[in-house]
């Protein structure tokens, strides 16, 4: 499954995971605990809008500690996401840079379809060149790229990818306790036809199994290499949700950390689908009058 467990509600929220209380179940199989972390987002993020702070970096470490070894570089962007389709299992999202100046404007659309059958869809838009552009979402393992990153950071389209749980093969492979949490740790292996597409692996996603909310996640390569570390950290309880405020994306080939804020969550908020297409990325003055409405409803 790629880190859609981790990443549940963002891209909705882009990026933020989250479900209402539940209690623990560690009977539940694999892939009834994965239907449960995906059925609680749909629940939950029927339509959302946020703001968040991303920072990215080269990094080191130091006394056994991470950190930057360069300026990183800080964006910060608005995202507006909404359930669409039949029984509200494909999702829309909008993801807007506002800042720094030089950047502001540059956005992605993404459609992602609950069908295994049916490709997930992503817009990219560049000021600059002052067109929208349609882009892969990820590569089979023989292409020479690599998965289109958000907005330059090291969280991948792939990695927020969303639904097409039958795409993958669940197995939990521990149980126990995570930084003093009750969990699942479930190793996700991805069919033929999905390996094909992809250029990651298996995954393992340690999963609260009393908040259903992905705490860790590792992704592999094809060739069983560990290529990325997924981490949640203070971790909310808002609106009858639980929330990752932060979120961290260790690149282990590139050596460069993302780490993702957010500033500012609202859920419920009125969202029209047709405001969630290609025209929005492109016509600045149809984005703003949608976008006021959407930050006067999250004050």
């Amino acid at each position: 499954m790629t880190a859609r467990a981790l990443l549940v509600t963002f891209i909705s929220v882009v990026l933020m995971v989250g479900s209402p209380i539940v209690s623990a179940n560690t009977d539940l199989s694999a892939m009834e605990l994965m239907q449960k972390v995906d059925d609680n987002r749909r629940k939950t993020a029927d339509s959302a809008f946020t703001s968040m702070i991303i920072t990215t970096c080269k990094y080191g470490t130091s006394s056994g500690k991470l950190k930057c070894v360069e300026n990183p570089r800080v964006k910060i962007i608005e995202s507006a996401q909404i359930n669409t389709g039949e029984d509200n299992l494909d999702t829309r999202s909008l993801i807007m840079v506002v800042a720094p100046e030089y950047e502001k404007g540059i956005g992605m659309l993404s459609y992602a379809y609950n069908d295994s059958d049916k490709e997930n869809e992503t817009w990219l838009y560049l000021p600059a060149l002052g067109k929208v552009k349609k882009i892969a979402v990820s590569q089979g393992e023989g292409d020479n790229t690599e998965a289109a990153s958000l907005f330059g950071t090291e969280i991948s389209l792939e990695d927020q990818e969303v639904g097409k749980l039958n795409d993958y093969r669940y197995e939990i492979i521990e149980k126990g306790e995570y930084k003093g949490r009750p969990v699942a740790v479930i190793e996700s292996t991805p069919n033929a036809d999905r390996l094909s597409k992809s250029s990651n692996g298996k995954t393992q996603t340690w999963i609260d199994t009393e908040r259903l909310v992905a705490l860790k996640v590792q992704i592999f390569d094809q060739q069983g290499n560990m290529i990325k570390r997924i981490q949640a950290g203070s971790i909310e309880y808002i609106n009858q949700t639980w929330v990752a405020k932060s979120l961290g994306f260790m690149n282990l080939v590139s050596q460069r950390l993302t780490n993702m804020k957010i500033d500012k969550i609202s859920f419920g908020v009125g969202i029209d689908p047709e405001f969630l297409t290609p025209k929005a990325l492109s016509d600045e003055t149809f984005r703003e009058e949608h976008m006021i409405k959407l930050r006067a409803q999250s004050q």
